[in-house]
């Protein structure tokens, strides 16, 4: 399919991440990096790089559930598992033209930075809606939990 769009044209926008309980904060990220280009294409943590990177109690939701999630929505195009703890080779792979994280990364550390650059390609930082956080939520529940 990625090929049948980049021979269409289509402006390919990329992002990642493990997505472990979608929150207004994760709509708003998304639908703004989808209004980038014409297709989304999401590289989610598989279950075991999210465990590497967020502690063995993580994630809370299966990569199946937070893969369907994701592609329920309708301004996704694609969700790709990544096993890896960074989404390098899955970049160089998609070769998309805009490359987006939050707005706490600065673009030149941004794992892809130099794959999107090199092919005249954007990287982009998009604001977090404030307020709405995954840990914020799961802190809320151990809090009414306790």
């Amino acid at each position: 399919m990625l090929s049948i769009w980049q021979f269409q044209g289509k402006k390919i926008v990329f992002t990642n991440g493990c997505f472990d309980i979608i929150h207004l904060g994760h709509i708003d990220y998304l639908s703004k990096a989808k209004d980038l280009g014409d297709l989304l294409v999401i590289g989610l943590n598989t279950d075991a790089s999210v465990s590497r990177l967020k502690g063995e109690n993580r994630p809370i939701q299966d990569e199946v559930s937070r893969a369907m999630v994701l592609a329920s929505l309708g301004f996704v195009d694609a969700v790709v598992f990544f096993g890896e703890d960074t989404p390098y080779n899955l970049i160089k792979t998609t070769q998309p033209d805009i490359l987006v994280k939050g707005a706490d990364y600065k673009p030149e550390d941004i794992v892809g930075y130099d794959i999107v650059k090199n092919k005249g390609g954007e990287v982009v930082t998009i604001n977090y809606l404030p307020g709405y956080s995954t840990s914020a939520i799961e802190s809320k529940i151990q809090q009414q939990k306790d």
